[in-house]
């Protein structure tokens, strides 16, 4: 939403919206130009945008249907598109480059658009996540006709899409309040497929070609299968940073290395050369560009690194998610005890997956739980922290609410840390590194 906002600021437009809570994304929107607001009420929304036949009006599906605002602009009758549905007509006259996935698609389409924008074909992009070279979700390329986009299955999104270029980096099931079960969430992606561009190019997870079938050209991707159209070889990791080669067709690049934390960065890393190469980025300009990329906020970011304290924050809120991350960790850090502060997104997520959440944080060493995070929700009954704790395996374990956070880790300061969700546990990171920054 706010890269959309971004975008309609850069075309002169006045820009007003709703939040629940005030962040420093919001802030810096305000800064930006634009009016926002924190309270659900209809008499707080500026007066410029109250003649219907001047305002569109974008939501999202996160909005509860019982929000003041969202139906007093439907009794009005104003113009009203989904979020999807404007980034699907934006996409329309462009070659629309998007990336899926039930993870890793804010990083893979990131690491695109820094390849592409720094190659001679260049690109603009709607991202999901803060890019640090950009300090921004939008990036704004006029000489170009490439948009890299983040496609979204939540609510179907990505199905206003119709891309040229498609890469889909996962299917683990998700979302199960929307699809009911995983043959769905499967469907779905296949319908996303069957919408790319007759000429188009499907980019493909090894093994996920067994679950859609692509019309046009395939590849696929993978970080140890040479059987892979795109692979990663000479993969070492030295002093906490990750080298290797890339291997595709017509295609060598040796010496690379990535800024980011993790060996899923690698693969992530993969994906987006994969995508950019055949999009007619170069292989120098994507060596050069891959060394310059500094990361996503909250996407394995290292947020303070010290000699006795390492601290790490992340996005993941789905079980593989958090396998890969916690994995991905403790491969960097392979002589201390890791420590992860986890707070649930959703309560039919959270139902959904107990067991497997409960298998991936039981690789960590010491966990700190939160309350869930309820988001678009209501309660649901027998299900809250305490039913998800139980199912966990470690000893060292506790739940704790969000008051008792920053007390309990000065008094039992971790070694590494890792925060872990996609609630509102952001709005600890600042806290967190104050307290801990020498």
């Amino acid at each position: 939403m706010s890269a959309l906002a971004r975008y309609f600021m850069a075309n002169k437009k006045n820009i007003a919206g709703f939040d629940r809570t005030a962040t420093p994304l919001t802030h810096q929107l305000t800064e930006e130009g634009a009016f926002i607001h924190y309270e659900d009420n209809p008499n707080l929304i500026p007066d410029v945008f109250l003649l219907n036949q001047n305002t569109l009006v974008i939501y999202t599906p996160a909005i509860p249907k019982l929000n003041a605002e969202l139906n007093f602009f439907k009794n009005h009758q104003f113009s009203m598109l989904k979020r999807s549905q404007v980034l699907g007509l934006l996409s329309t006259e462009k070659n629309c480059i998007a990336v899926a996935g039930t993870h890793g698609k804010t990083t893979v389409s990131s690491i695109t658009a820094h390849l592409l924008n720094n190659s001679i074909v260049g690109c603009s992009a709607f991202l999901g996540g803060i890019t640090t070279n950009y300090n921004s979700n939008l990036i704004l390329n006029g000489k170009s006709n490439n948009l890299v986009v983040e496609a979204d299955e939540f609510d179907r999104s990505f199905l206003q899409l119709y891309p040229n270029l498609a890469v889909i980096t996962s299917m683990d099931a998700d979302h199960l309040d929307i699809y009911s079960n995983h043959q769905n969430l499967y469907n779905s992606f296949q319908e996303f497929v069957n919408q790319i561009h007759k000429e188009g190019i499907l980019i493909l997870k090894l093994g996920l070609e067994n679950k859609v079938k692509s019309q046009g050209s395939c590849y696929t991707y993978s970080l140890s299968e040479s059987s892979a159209s795109f692979y990663i070889k000479n993969l070492q990791l030295i002093d906490g940073t990750y080298h290797f080669s890339i291997i595709g067709p017509d295609l060598q690049i040796d010496e690379l290395s990535i800024g980011m934390a993790g060996k899923i960065n690698v693969e992530n890393a993969l994906a987006a050369t994969a995508a950019a190469f055949l999009s007619g980025a170069k292989p120098h300009e994507i060596k050069n560009a891959l060394a310059t990329f500094k990361g996503v906020k909250r996407r394995m970011e290292i947020v303070l690194k010290q000699k006795d304290f390492i601290y790490i924050d992340d996005y993941a809120h789905h079980p593989e998610e958090l396998k890969q991350s916690i994995q991905s960790v403790k491969a960097l850090y392979p002589n201390k005890a890791i420590c992860g502060i986890f707070q649930p997104h959703l309560f039919s997520r959270t139902r959904d997956f107990a067991d497997e959440f409960a298998e991936s944080l039981s690789l960590l060493d010491h966990l700190i739980l939160l309350e869930i995070y309820p988001a678009r929700e209501e309660p649901i009954p027998g299900i809250d922290s305490t039913f998800l704790l139980n199912k966990i395996k470690i000893k060292n374990k506790v739940l704790l609410q969000k008051n008792e956070l920053i007390p309990f880790l000065k008094d039992n300061k971790p070694e590494v840390l890792m925060s872990l969700g996609a609630g509102d546990i952001d709005r600890f990171v600042e806290k967190i590194k104050l307290e801990f920054e020498c």
